[in-house]
């Protein structure tokens, strides 16, 4: 049996870390890793994050465990940080999963299971592990224009006239705030636009909000999710812990659907339940639990705020010190939309050819379409990688 399995295709990611590891040179510069790096390379433990998790220590009496969708109150906690009033508690159904990917599995396998039929839209481009899952679940997946190389900007006329094409049922993946690769983003008209057209034509939204907080703040950043979500009759969305709270390896994240119609929840929720069970019953606790105890206690909650706000405003500056560097070796403003961007990314409009030139000749590490993580930068690695992009010719 074994012996039929073929090669899968390696990450691109991957080998790329693999690549800057067995780099020899002394100074090098790691771009391409999407992880959240402080000015000395390091991806720390959050203060608030550090306390509550000896608090639990202190606290924990047993291992055993605790519910098939997760500690209810991790739950209530989680759909309040991301949709705050704007849809009653009593019209989501939630489940905890193993971080924000695991939420993007379950999402699409109940999208399988309710509609067999549906085609994903997905933006172009789009963080590559959305395609990888639904190749593997053999859905459709449906490109629709977002990226414009031009300007740095959203094509959104462009965007519109693809999702125009959406059929009832269909679900369009959108990113709610730090779009994954390119860092930009629609604006509240823009997303009232998308929500009416999504309501015209009975399509479903899918949203991926991995990193709120790290774009315009903790809150400005979740409007375009509740926005979505307060207008449209079902909502699905996959949201991360990952990144704001720093809890990369604990794995922690969650599952949202809402419906306007409230009497569907408790149909929902058992489906929901049900994928957990069948995928790997119980989700993990430990991370969920720190977050819990984060979100509850008011002083650790006011430390994670004002550190996720330091976090934030550390990579605004790197994004305008970059723009402002290559503004004044180039003589242009014509990378001005990197300082427009939000989030830990931003696609440079480089060649292939320009990125790996920039590699082997000045040992930057940045993925093949020119995105670049900006927290893997610091107040002296920026004018090494500005100076390196105009000496490619960019």
């Amino acid at each position: 049996m074994l012996n039929a399995l073929t090669e899968q295709s390696p990450d691109k990611i991957l080998m790329l870390m693999q690549a800057f590891r067995e780099d020899p040179r002394p100074v090098k510069i790691d771009l391409g890793v999407g992880v959240y790096k402080n000015a000395h390379g390091q991806t720390p433990i959050m203060r608030a994050v550090k306390k509550a998790e000896k608090q639990w220590w202190e606290e924990e009496t047993t291992k055993s465990y605790v519910n098939l969708a997760g500690d209810p109150e991790f739950s209530d906690l989680m759909i309040e940080l991301v949709l705050g009033t704007s849809v009653a508690r009593g019209n989501v159904a939630a489940i905890a999963t193993p971080g924000g990917t695991g939420a993007l599995r379950q999402a699409f396998e109940l999208v399988q299971m309710a509609n067999p039929e549906a085609k994903v839209f997905v933006s172009d481009p789009t963080w590559p592990n959305h395609l990888s899952i639904l190749r593997h679940l053999g859905i459709e997946a449906v490109p629709y224009r977002y990226f414009d190389s031009a300007t740095g900007g959203v094509n959104f006329d462009g965007m519109m006239e693809d999702l125009g094409k959406v059929s009832k049922g269909d679900i369009v993946l959108l990113h709610g705030c730090c779009h994954n690769p390119t860092g930009a983003n629609l604006n509240l008209t823009e997303w009232q636009a998308v929500v009416d057209l999504l309501n015209q034509t009975g399509a479903v939204p899918m949203v991926d909000i991995a990193y709120q907080g790290f774009g315009d703040g903790l809150e400005a950043d979740a409007k375009a999710t509740r926005l979505v979500a307060s207008s449209c009759p079902e909502t699905l969305i996959a949201a991360s812990c990952s990144k704001n709270f720093g809890i990369y390896r604990e794995r922690t994240g969650i599952m949202m659907a809402v419906t306007q119609d409230s009497s569907l929840r408790s149909v929902v929720q058992g489906n929901l339940t049900h994928l957990n069970r069948q995928n790997y019953s119980f989700p993990p606790d430990h991370g969920a639990r720190l977050v819990t105890h984060v979100l509850r206690d008011a002083d650790l909650r006011a430390d994670w705020l004002a550190e996720l706000e330091d976090i934030r405003t550390g990579m605004l500056a790197l994004r305008q010190q970059l723009a402002d560097e290559l503004q004044r070796l180039s003589g242009s403003n014509r990378f001005g939309f990197i300082a427009q961007h939000r989030g830990m990314f931003s696609r440079l409009g480089l060649t292939s050819a320009q990125v790996e030139k920039i590699r082997a000749d000045h040992a930057i590490y940045m993925v093949g379409d020119s995105r670049i993580n900006i927290a893997g930068l610091n107040d002296e690695s920026v004018p090494l990688l500005a100076s390196a992009m105009i000496k490619v010719g960019a």
